[in-house]
C-alpha cells in the first residue's frame, strides 16, 4: 500500500468519524493500521481474511503500533461467507481488498452493512492502468469495469474515483 493510500484511508475513516469499520482482506495490517489512526479512539476494527497468518502478521503489526487487542476483531474465513453473519447497518465504513473477483458481491455485503452515511471503498480499481486499457483484458479487470458501472448508475450512492496508489473507487450509502 502506498503512503498516499494510507493517507486516504486515514482521511476517510475520520471524515464519517468511523466507530466500526469492516475489512475485507487483512493482509499484513498495513490498511488496518491506517484505518485505526483514522478512526475514533473507542472504534473497533473488524477484519476479515481467509489466511490465519495474514491475521496473525496483522495482529502483531498492530500490537507494535500501541493499539489495544480490543480495537480489533480479527474473523477468519472467507468474505462472502463472513459477511453475512455481521450486523445490518452496524458500519461507518467497509474497506475492500481482496479478491478483484468477488467485488461487486463485496458491494451487495457493504451496501447491507453500511449505515446511511456510510463508505464503501475498494482498493486496486486501476488495476495496474488495465482498467481503462482498451485492449483485451483478464476476467477480473471485466469484473472492476463492471463494479465501476454498478456504482456510477447507482442512485443509492455517490461515488469518486480517487487517484491514489492503484486507484480508490469510494462510494457513500445515501
Amino acid at each position: 500500500m502506498s503512503p498516499g493510500t494510507g493517507a486516504a484511508l486515514r482521511l476517510l475513516a475520520a471524515s464519517v468519524d468511523a466507530k466500526a469499520v469492516a475489512e475485507i482482506g487483512t493482509g499484513c495490517g498495513v490498511s488496518g493500521i491506517h484505518l485505526l489512526h483514522g478512526m475514533r479512539p473507542d472504534g473497533v476494527l473488524t477484519t476479515v481474511d481467509q489466511e490465519p497468518e495474514h491475521q496473525q502478521f496483522a495482529r502483531q503489526a498492530f500490537r507494535a503500533c500501541g493499539f489495544a487487542s480490543n480495537r480489533a476483531r480479527f474473523i477468519p474465513g472467507g468474505a462472502l461467507d463472513v459477511l453475512p453473519r455481521l450486523a445490518d447497518a452496524g458500519y461507518d465504513l467497509v474497506f475492500c481488498d481482496a479478491d478483484r473477483l468477488e467485488y461487486s458481491d463485496y458491494l451487495a455485503e457493504s451496501l447491507r452493512l453500511l449505515r446511511p452515511g456510510g463508505l464503501v471503498v475498494f482498493e486496486g480499481i486501476f488495476a495496474s492502468g488495465r482498467t481503462v486499457d482498451s485492449g483485451p483484458q483478464p476476467t477480473e479487470v471485466l469484473r472492476l469495469r463492471e463494479l465501476l458501472r454498478t456504482v456510477r448508475e447507482s442512485q443509492e450512492l455517490v461515488t469518486s474515483l480517487l487517484p491514489v496508489g492503484d486507484g480508490l473507487l469510494c462510494a457513500v450509502k445515501r
